[in-house]
C-alpha cells in the first residue's frame, strides 16, 4: 500500500525524538519505560502499510531509537524503498 510521502516525514521525525530522548540508563531509572511503546508511536502514521513492511520497520526503528547513528542509514534505505515516487511537478 502506497502512503503519501508526508507519513513517512512523520515517522522519521518521531523517530529522531525518541531517539534524542533516549538514554540508555532509562530501562533502570524509570520503571515506567517501554521502548515498545516508543516504537508504537514512531510508526503510527504508517500504520495501514502491510504486517511484513510494518514488522521491518518496527525492527529498524528500535535499532535507531537505541543507537541512531549505527542504524539510520537502514532506516533511511527502507523508507526510500517504501516510500512512493516524488510526483513530477
Amino acid at each position: 500500500m502506497a502512503l503519501p510521502q508526508e507519513r513517512f516525514d512523520e515517522l522519521l521525525h518521531r523517530t529522531a525524538l525518541a531517539a534524542l530522548f533516549y538514554y540508555p540508563e532509562i530501562a533502570v531509572d524509570d520503571a515506567d519505560y517501554n521502548l515498545q511503546s516508543d516504537i508504537d508511536y514512531c510508526l503510527e502514521p504508517v500504520a495501514a502499510l502491510g504486517a511484513d513492511e510494518l514488522n521491518g520497520l518496527r525492527a529498524v526503528v528500535g535499532r535507531v531509537i537505541t543507537n541512531p547513528s549505527a542504524h539510520r542509514t537502514t532506516l533511511m534505505e527502507l523508507i526510500i524503498e517504501l516510500a512512493p515516487e516524488p510526483s513530477p511537478e
